[in-house]
C-alpha cells in the first residue's frame, strides 16, 4: 500500500532572490524533480507550501494601485491569489518532469480555506508583519483611517501586522483525501491556507496569516497521513545551533524535543513552528512520523537515512 505523505515546501523551494515569475517558475521546476523522486518510490503526495514572498509583492501592487475605482483587495483574496499562482507554476513544473519520466498522474491545485477561532488569543495581540513599512507619520495617518494595526518593526519602518491564529479546521479536508485516494497529485493550503470563521452568514475571510507548517500538521491530521515532511533550509535540527556545541539530530522521540524546547533551543518564527508541527502530527499516533530536512534530502529522509524524524517512541522507518 502507497504511503500518504503530506509535504511542506519552504520558501527557498519557490523563490530565492529573484521574484520574477520566471525565476520562480525555474526553482519550481528544481522542486518539481526532487517531489517526484518521492512518487517514484510509490509515495502518494499532497504538497503545501509557503506564500510570504509573494503575497507580500501582491499586498504591494494592491497598495500601489488603490482607488476608488480600483481599490484594493484585503490580505485573505490576496492569499488565494497566490494560492492560484503558485499552484499554477507548481502544475506545469510537476506535469513536465512527471511527462519526461513517463508517469501518468494528474496534478490538481485545491484554493484551500482554514478554519480559525474568533476567539484565538492571537486576535488580541496582532504580531505577524506583511506588507511594505512606512513612516511613523504615515502609519499613525493610517491607523487613524483605517481599522489596521501598524507596529514599528526592528527599526526599519512601521508595518501592518495580523494575527496568526491556529488553524482548528480545513474545509476542503475531504475533498483533498478524495483526490488522492483516486491517485491524484495534490497542492493545497498554500500560504497556511485563507483564514476563515464560519457565522451565522456563512463563511467569512479574516485578515490574518496562518503558520504555513501549523496547517500542514492539520492537513496531515485531517486526511490520516502517514508522514509529515516538513522541507526548509537545513539537513537536519540542531541544537545549540551555531556554537562549538552545535549537534544535529536525527532520530527522535517527542520527549526529547518538548525538553530541547523547553530549554529554548528553538528560535520563535523560524525553526520553533516547525518543532511544534512535528511534535503535535507524531503524537497523534505511535505509526505517524514527522520528517525535517531539506528538499535535497527528502527522499534519503523518507528512507530514514537522512534528516530528523520525529516520532512517539523513536523509529526512522518510514518507506
Amino acid at each position: 500500500m502507497s504511503k500518504k505523505v503530506v509535504i511542506a515546501l519552504g520558501g527557498n523551494a519557490i523563490q530565492s532572490g529573484d521574484a520574477s515569475a520566471a525565476a520562480q517558475q525555474f526553482a519550481l521546476e528544481t522542486t518539481a524533480r526532487q517531489l517526484v523522486d518521492l512518487i517514484e518510490q510509490g509515495m502518494d503526495i499532497i504538497i503545501s507550501h509557503g506564500n510570504g514572498p509573494q503575497v507580500g509583492n501582491i499586498l504591494l501592487q494592491q497598495t500601489a494601485t488603490d482607488s476608488v475605482k480600483n481599490p484594493a483587495m484585503p490580505l485573505d483574496t490576496c492569499g488565494a491569489m497566490s494560492q492560484g499562482m503558485i499552484g499554477y507554476w507548481l502544475e506545469n513544473a510537476l506535469d513536465k518532469v512527471l511527462k519526461e519520466r513517463g508517469i501518468h498522474k494528474n496534478v490538481v491545485t485545491v484554493i484551500t480555506r482554514v478554519v480559525v477561532d474568533p476567539y484565538d488569543p492571537a486576535f488580541i495581540n496582532p504580531t505577524k508583519p506583511i506588507g511594505p513599512f512606512y513612516s511613523e507619520e504615515e502609519a499613525r495617518r493610517i491607523m487613524e483611517e483605517t481599522n489596521a494595526c501598524l507596529k514599528e518593526d526592528a527599526g526599519r519602518g512601521w508595518r501592518r501586522v495580523v494575527a496568526s491564529p491556529k488553524p482548528v479546521s480545513i474545509m476542503e479536508h475531504e475533498v483533498i483525501q478524495s483526490l488522492v485516494e483516486q491517485g491524484n497529485i495534490v497542492i493545497s493550503t498554500g500560504g497556511g491556507g485563507i483564514p476563515v470563521m464560519e457565522t451565522e452568514n456563512g463563511i467569512v475571510g479574516v485578515e490574518a496569516v496562518i503558520d504555513k507548517d501549523f496547517a500542514s500538521e492539520k492537513l496531515a491530521e485531517l486526511i490520516d497521513a502517514d508522514a509529515l515532511v516538513v522541507l526548509t533550509g537545513v539537513d537536519n535540527v540542531y541544537i545549540d545551533f551555531n556554537q562549538p556545541t552545535q549537534r544535529k539530530l536525527e532520530e527522535v522521540t517527542i520527549a526529547e524535543l518538548n525538553e530541547y524546547t523547553e530549554a529554548g533551543q528553538f528560535a520563535a518564527g523560524s525553526m520553533l513552528p516547525k518543532i511544534e508541527a512535528a511534535i503535535q502530527f507524531a503524537k497523534t499516533n505511535p505509526e505517524r512520523k514527522t520528517v525535517i530536512t531539506s528538499l535535497e534530502k527528502a527522499c534519503d529522509a523518507i528512507k530514514g537515512k537522512a534528516g530528523t524524524i520525529v516520532s512517539l517512541y523513536g523509529s526512522p522507518v518510514l518507506a
